[in-house]
C-alpha cells in the first residue's frame, strides 16, 4: 500500500510539471502570435478580419494560461480551502471569461474560414461572403459581452454560496452547507457551463461539417478535371481537409475534457484531474501550433527573424 501510495504521488508530480510545461509552450506559442500581428497593426494601422479573430483568440489564450496557472497553483498548495473564497472567487471569474472568449473566437475563426472558403452557392451563403468581413469587428464584441455575462452568471452563483457560507458560520450553522453546494453544483453551475460552452461548440462544428463538406466536393470534382493545375490545387484541397479534420478533433477533445471536468467526477489533487487538466491544454497547445503553421503572415516573419 505504501509503494503504491508513493507511485500514485509520483505521477500526480509528473502530470503537475507536464501541465505546467504545456502552460508555458502555450504563453509562448500565443505570445508569438501577438507579436506578430501587434507589429502588423503598428506598420499598417488595422489588421484584416481574420487576423482580429486571431488576435482576439490568441490574446485570452494567453492571459487565460496565466490565470489557469495561478488557479492551479493556488489549489495546489491551499487543497483543503473553502472553493468560494473570495482568492478563487477572482480567479474563477478571469478563467469564466477568458475560456468563453477563446471559446467564441474559435467558433467565429471557423465560421469565417467557412463562410470565406466553402464552395456552395446557396444565397444566404453568398451574402455573407460579400458582408461578414464588415461584422468581423461588431461580432467579436458581442462575443466578448456574451463571455462578460457568462462569467458575471458563475461569479453570482459562487459570491451567492460564499454568502451563505460565511453567515452559517457566525451563526454555527455548517451542517448543510455541503449539500447547498452540491444543489447549485447540480442544478446551477453544471447546467450553466453545459449551455454556455455547447452554443459556441455547436457553431464551430456547424461551420466546420460545412466547410469540409464543400471542400471534399470541390475536391471530387477536381479528379475529373484535366486542367495542368490540377496536381497543385488537389494537394492544397487535401491539405485544407487535413488540417479542418485536425481542427475539429481538437476541437472536441477540448469540449469533451472541459465538460469532465465541469462535472465535478474527478477528485482534487489526483492523477486523474491533473491528466485532464493536461488533456485540456495540450489539445489547445496543438491548435494553437496549426494556426502558426498555416499562417502564411505568422511564418513569413518567423523566417525574416531568422
Amino acid at each position: 500500500m505504501f509503494s503504491e501510495d508513493i507511485k500514485l504521488e509520483k505521477d500526480v508530480v509528473t502530470l503537475i510539471a507536464f501541465f505546467y510545461f504545456l502552460c508555458l509552450i502555450l504563453i509562448m506559442e500565443n505570445g508569438y502570435i501577438l507579436i506578430v500581428l501587434g507589429k502588423e497593426w503598428a506598420q499598417c494601422g488595422t489588421l484584416s478580419p481574420v487576423n482580429k479573430i486571431l488576435t482576439s483568440l490568441s490574446a485570452s489564450r494567453f492571459l487565460l494560461q496565466w490565470v489557469v496557472c495561478g488557479k492551479n497553483l493556488y489549489i495546489l498548495l491551499y487543497p483543503m480551502v473553502f472553493p468560494y473564497n473570495p482568492v478563487h472567487q477572482y480567479l474563477a471569474f478571469h478563467w469564466d471569461f477568458l475560456n468563453a472568449v477563446s471559446l467564441w473566437s474559435s467558433a467565429l475563426l471557423s465560421v469565417f474560414y467557412c463562410v470565406k472558403i466553402t464552395t456552395f452557392t446557396y444565397p444566404i451563403v453568398l451574402w455573407l461572403k460579400w458582408r461578414i468581413s464588415r461584422f468581423v469587428t461588431w461580432l467579436l464584441f458581442g462575443s466578448f459581452g456574451i463571455s462578460l455575462m457568462t462569467a458575471f452568471l458563475f461569479f453570482i452563483g459562487n459570491h451567492y454560496i460564499y454568502y451563505i457560507y460565511s453567515v452559517k458560520s457566525l451563526l454555527s450553522e455548517n451542517s448543510s452547507m455541503e449539500d447547498l453546494r452540491r444543489q447549485l453544483e447540480t442544478y446551477y453551475f453544471f447546467p450553466l457551463k453545459v449551455v454556455s460552452s455547447s452554443v459556441p461548440a455547436a457553431i464551430f462544428t456547424i461551420a466546420m461539417v460545412f466547410l469540409i463538406t464543400s471542400l471534399e466536393r470541390h475536391r471530387k470534382k477536381m479528379l475529373h478535371s484535366d486542367s495542368a493545375l490540377w496536381g497543385f490545387r488537389f494537394q492544397a484541397h487535401t491539405k485544407a481537409l487535413k488540417t479542418l479534420i485536425s481542427f475539429s478533433i481538437l476541437f472536441a477533445s477540448y469540449f469533451f475534457a472541459v465538460m469532465v471536468n465541469a462535472s465535478n467526477i474527478l477528485p482534487s489533487l489526483k492523477s486523474w484531474y491533473w491528466g485532464w487538466q493536461a488533456l485540456i491544454y495540450l489539445c489547445i497547445a496543438i491548435h494553437s501550433m496549426i494556426l502558426i503553421l498555416n499562417n502564411p503572415r505568422l511564418l513569413c516573419w518567423r523566417r525574416r527573424a531568422a
